[in-house]
């Protein structure tokens, strides 16, 4: 209906609201029209792809029954940007917005390549970790428009009932994970009013008193952040005392998209891209690595995209402290932006292969690990993004609920058994890691 690279605040300003969610509801990232199937991150459908080829960009069946070149001679245009690429040279920011408005036999060729940084940079081994998410309270005060998960007071007559664990509680689910053989449990949750930086220092040291040998993976950088101001404390002063307590490394989470213009209407009272990346360098210079993410399918595209792997890209070479990248595809379907009418339905699946993809080419060298998530995209997606620079699946996480909360209808669990036959079956290797990626079975 409009020109591809029409700008997204123009439409927004300009047109009416009903029309504004229509044609959100019909475009990919760049603008042009979505393929017609009804997959999406966290529906329970298989990945609608090709048997011979990893772009869905059309359906019909010219295209479904083709082949992919093996070369670069699909790739047009991002063939010169592909070829340095193999030659070590990473792409530009510009270049990486480039490689990100690829459509059909380009994305085949960057997963083409990204599949050769991938086992150059790592081989064949695929890693997971057997871990326990701990979401300890969905009470926050803060409105991130996509969030299905946090709640308010009762009063708003949000979906859910709003809970609070006590630290107590915390810990009595950190041992089960220990007992059923988790090397880490996540700590995460919403941010409680009368929480302070107490009290996360406080959850750390109570579960390194029962569990010393507990890797604790928690808090984001929005937490970190808030609990160093309900103190009045230094963000050095704050990191250094979650360390020293026992926080082994930062989650992933509070990321979203590393660009302010978007940011604004996704999450306007969250943490600056500035503020983010000075809680992650921070981290890493007190001896706390961390995860970095992005979280896509909303209201972004190439431009905010390239933005996010840039400063992401710029702290690894200035710190060396992100363990893994990890892209999380947009769950919609409770998401109350999108209920709203005022987000996509989520990424097209070519959309998560070029975001997959593009981070082991723009990361390569500088992040070894990049991650697809069984929790958005089921095992199937997953198995699928290991032919397109994927080498770990995350963690068995025992008892994810925020992604079912938007909606998802992949378990909050997975064993280490369908993990290991899902790695099996892409040809891979797989084996169990800690969260700093040491690994520790093979299978």
């Amino acid at each position: 209906a409009f020109p591809i690279g029409v700008d997204l605040d123009d439409l927004r300003r300009e047109l009416p609201d009903d029309v504004f969610t229509a044609w959100l509801n019909q475009v990919d990232g760049g603008g042009a029209v979505r393929p017609h199937y009804s997959w999406a991150p966290g529906k329970d459908e298989a990945v609608p792809r090709p048997a011979e080829r990893i772009s869905a960009q059309w359906t019909d069946a010219a295209w479904m029954g083709s082949a992919a070149e093996e070369d670069l001679r699909g790739a047009g245009n991002l063939r010169a940007i592909l070829e340095r690429s193999l030659e070590g040279r990473s792409p530009s920011r510009l270049e990486m917005e480039e490689l990100f408005r690829a459509r059909g036999e380009q994305v085949d060729a960057i997963a083409n390549v990204a599949d050769h940084l991938r086992r150059r940079a790592v081989g064949n081994t695929v890693s997971f970790v057997v871990n326990r998410n701990i979401n300890y309270t969905n009470l926050c005060y803060f409105k991130c428009g996509f969030c299905a998960f946090s709640k308010g007071p009762r009063s708003l007559n949000l979906r859910g009932e709003p809970y609070l664990m006590s630290i107590e509680q915390i810990v009595h689910l950190a041992e089960i994970a220990a007992d059923r053989g988790a090397t880490e449990v996540t700590l995460q949750g919403g941010i409680h009013p009368d929480y302070t930086g107490d009290f996360y220092v406080e959850m750390v040291e109570a579960i390194k008193a029962r569990l010393p040998a507990m890797h604790i993976h928690g808090f984001t950088p929005l937490e970190v952040w808030q609990g160093a101001e309900t103190l009045g404390a230094d963000l050095r002063d704050n990191l250094t005392r979650l360390r020293d307590a026992g926080l082994g490394t930062l989650p992933r989470t509070a990321a979203e998209i590393l660009d302010d213009s978007i940011r604004a209407h996704l999450c306007p009272d969250k943490i600056t891209t500035a503020e983010w990346a000075e809680v992650m360098i921070t981290a890493h210079e007190v001896g706390v690595r961390a995860t970095a993410t992005v979280m896509f399918g909303h209201i972004d595209g190439p431009v905010s995209w390239a933005n996010h792997y840039e400063v992401v890209r710029e702290i690894q070479r200035r710190t060396g402290g992100f363990t893994e990248f990890v892209p999380l595809p947009f769950v919609h379907m409770g998401s109350p932006i999108w209920l709203r009418g005022r987000a996509r339905p989520g990424p097209t699946w070519d959309e998560v292969v070029l975001i997959h993809a593009i981070a082991r080419i723009a990361f390569d060298g500088l992040i070894p690990n990049i991650q697809a998530s069984w929790v958005k995209l089921g095992l199937s997606g997953v198995g699928r993004l290991l032919t397109a620079g994927a080498n770990d699946l995350g963690g068995t996480l025992m008892g994810e609920i925020i992604t079912r909360s938007a909606g998802a209808s992949h378990g909050e669990e997975m064993t280490p058994d369908d993990l290991e036959l899902t790695i099996s079956a892409a040809g891979r290797i797989p084996a169990q890691r800690t969260t700093l990626y040491e690994l520790t079975e093979h299978a």
